[in-house]
């Protein structure tokens, strides 16, 4: 294995690690500040930006990491908590057949998660969506307003209340 080190950042085999300085999501750079949806504990979450799979949210954690096994045990089961109550949300807003869950972190080294809800209508439901050709669909501004303000009233009555066919019960913050 090729490691070399630079200051802070540790690059193995040309990947960098621990690099706040050029990653996109640290400076700020992405996602985009107005497809913000909420803040939960650890992640942020925002609609993508293409929505050609409506619904399609990511979950960026807010501190920078680019591996799982950088976090704690308490993190990973805090972040799986708030991959499933966004997914669950996303279930419900959008009446999802499936939801797909990426996390991949090649292109852009920041733990973030793709949420994605398949609907019934969906072109391609047995592929991923990184394989379906399709020209990205951009919102309006009042239509990403919409939709995001959807999302955020169904995850705040969520978060607020059990969800007995589950047993989902809102963490203590």
């Amino acid at each position: 294995m090729l490691t070399e080190s630079q200051g802070d950042i540790l690059f193995i085999c040309g990947w960098a690690y621990n690099d706040t300085v050029t990653c996109k999501v640290c400076a700020g750079e992405w996602p985009a500040k107005n497809h913000k949806i909420a803040e939960l504990g650890l992640t942020v979450a925002y609609l993508h930006n293409d929505q050609f799979f409506t619904g399609w949210t990511v979950l960026v954690l807010k501190r920078h990491a680019t591996e799982l096994f950088d976090l704690t045990r308490e993190e990973r089961s805090q972040l799986i908590e708030e991959v499933t109550e966004v997914s669950r949300t996303l279930a419900v807003v959008f009446d999802a057949v499936k939801i797909n869950y990426e996390l991949l972190g090649n292109q852009l080294p920041h733990i973030h998660w793709h949420i994605i809800p398949r609907l019934a209508d969906d072109p391609a439901p047995r592929e991923a969506v990184w394989t379906v050709k399709h020209d990205p669909k951009r919102l309006s501004p009042h239509e990403l307003r919409e939709r995001v303000s959807h999302i955020q009233n169904h995850l705040s009555i969520r978060r607020g209340t059990e969800d007995s066919q589950h047993g989902h019960v809102r963490s203590k913050k």
